[in-house]
């Protein structure tokens, strides 16, 4: 289905594009009414299908909103089609409307309807949600999307000229449909015309076959990824990057280090990257050596918009999930925080501050804890973050596992063997005591002559349950102690799901909620990221 531009009749400001709700679809029904009267019945759907389609993949589904009206809407699900006999009726790709063909681990986005209230069109409504299904493509890292595209233009010329005769003059620009031109002006290709699409009298029942490629797709990330059970993407593959802090004398050596595990992240096909606690550390080293400690972590912190803009642009450059390591910020009122990072593929950036602060923190830097406790709900999975002494009470990661945590990463700093093995055997008690993977990294090596940031000792790891999904030890993965280098490794979030019901042990469901609680005294924030 696609819709036709006309001359708007109220003028469109302040537009907002957002996902559907349950409570959004009367609205949506009323709209597809408005901008399809002229489609067949059988054609249509109703508010139970619309209910199915929002159900079978909310992540999809993206209305238009103005005024607190619906003015637009689309649909979409994700299908595997095969490129020898790619033709489908409506009914065949979609389930009769209802998504049951819905395949999270197929390789295409198929965009199944996208409809303007007429009094709205020509004003870029359609224009801002092929923009938001365009971003979807590219985060779910799949091949293409495609579509079957109304030809409403062409009982006028049925007569003249065939269907595919009619096609090719309006990709020529000699003619205009209203819904073919503006599948062309938004990047799909035609790849085909073809009969019993829909019953649809203006289009003489004919569709063209539409196509746009993803231009950034990942073939082996989506190989990696393409086993969903429950959500869109079900294993996800994580590098770790034990971070070497050499002494430097420029930005731009900086910026080579932190390309160099952006680019091995890449080259491994991973789709999250982790970094350590204050590696940016390493920049203490181009400033004065006569600076205190409490000047010097000011001087890093007044590099944040540098260090925002270089992780943000690896993030996108190679479509990673940065977790980058953390930073030292000021707030409004001027106070000192150590602030973890997540930049994503689509530019965001999201932080998590560190919530207990050490002695030497507390003393040497005049840093101050953080209050939120975040999960992080991206399209591959729930991840948390937790910095380095953070890991040592239990409480955070069991308030981010009720909020449906998968993925705990914890960059930390420690400067003996003694306090590294603090963050890694409580790292290990939160993977077995939660049924989670936590992926931990440090950094190694020293700055000699940097009074605020001397010597390190890491070891990166990637821990896990202990029961017979995973390694009977515990760790899927770990680097050698000390040395520059990259830990990389699958995680199977199935494997989480299913040992939660059906481990040796169930640590989730036997708590004891008759003898001991734990709560948060504010809300965990749940945030939605691209």
């Amino acid at each position: 289905m696609t819709l036709t531009p006309m001359a708007a009749a109220e003028k469109v400001t302040d537009l907002k594009i957002r996902r559907w709700k349950k409570s959004d679809i009367p609205a949506i029904v009323a709209c597809q009414r408005r901008a399809y009267p002229n489609l067949a019945a059988e054609s249509l759907q109703d508010e139970r299908k619309f209910g199915m389609q929002l159900a079978a993949f909310p992540e999809g589904q993206y209305l238009a909103e103005w005024g607190g009206k619906v003015i637009g809407y689309c649909a979409s699900l994700i299908v595997q089609v095969d490129d020898g006999t790619p033709w489908h009726s409506y009914d065949e790709i979609t389930g009769v409307g209802t998504f049951s063909t819905h395949d999270p681990a197929g390789d295409s986005l198929y965009g199944s309807d996208i409809a303007v209230d007429p009094s709205f069109r020509g004003q870029g409504v359609a224009k801002a949600l092929y923009k938001r299904r365009r971003a979807l493509m590219k985060r779910l890292n799949l091949r293409r999307m495609i579509a079957g595209g109304r030809l409403p233009g062409y009982a006028a010329v049925a007569k003249r000229m065939t269907a595919a005769e009619y096609v090719a003059s309006v990709e020529r620009g000699e003619r205009k449909d209203p819904a073919l031109s503006v599948h062309l002006k938004a990047g799909y290709q035609v790849h085909g015309v073809h009969y019993g699409y829909l019953s649809d009298a203006e289009s003489m029942n004919y569709a063209t076959l539409l196509e746009m490629p993803n231009a950034g797709f990942d073939p082996a990330k989506r190989m990696i990824a393409g086993a969903p059970i429950r959500r869109t993407v079900r294993k996800i593959r994580v590098c770790a990057g034990q971070y070497q802090l050499r002494p430097i004398e420029t930005w731009d050596e900086f910026e080579r280090q932190v390309e160099f595990f952006a680019d091995t992240a890449n080259e491994n096909h991973c789709h999250f990257l982790l970094l350590p606690e204050m590696f940016t550390a390493q920049l203490f080293s181009t400033i004065s050596h006569e600076f205190e400690s409490m000047q010097a972590v000011r001087e890093l912190a007044a590099m944040h918009g540098q260090y925002v803009d270089l992780c943000q642009r690896m993030a996108m450059l190679h479509g990673l999930y940065l977790v980058g390591g953390s930073h030292p910020v000021l707030n409004e009122e001027g106070e000192l925080l150590n602030t973890a990072h997540l930049f994503t593929p689509s530019g965001e950036v999201h932080t998590q501050d560190k919530l207990h602060i050490t002695p030497v923190e507390r003393t040497y830097y005049g840093m101050i804890p953080g209050d939120a406790i975040r999960v992080f709900d991206t399209p591959l999975g729930r991840i948390g973050i937790l910095i380095c002494y953070d890991v040592e009470f239990p409480e955070l990661a069991r308030l981010q596992t009720v909020h449906g945590l998968e993925v705990l990463f914890v960059p930390f700093a420690t400067s003996e063997r003694k306090g590294y093995c603090r963050v890694r055997h409580c790292a290990q008690a939160r993977a077995i005591e939660n049924v989670i993977y936590v992926v931990a990294a440090g950094c190694v090596g020293n700055l000699p002559q940097v009074r605020s940031f001397l010597i390190n000792y890491g070891q990166a790891v990637v821990c896990t349950p202990c029961d017979f999904s995973f390694p009977k030890d515990g760790v899927l993965a770990e680097a050698e102690p000390n040395t520059e280098m990259v830990v990389i490794a699958e995680l199977d979030l199935n494997d989480l799901a299913v040992q939660r019901e059906l481990g040796t042990v169930l640590p989730l469901q036997d708590r004891r909620g008759d003898l001991y609680q734990v709560t948060s005294s504010r809300p965990v924030e749940v945030v939605t990221v691209r």
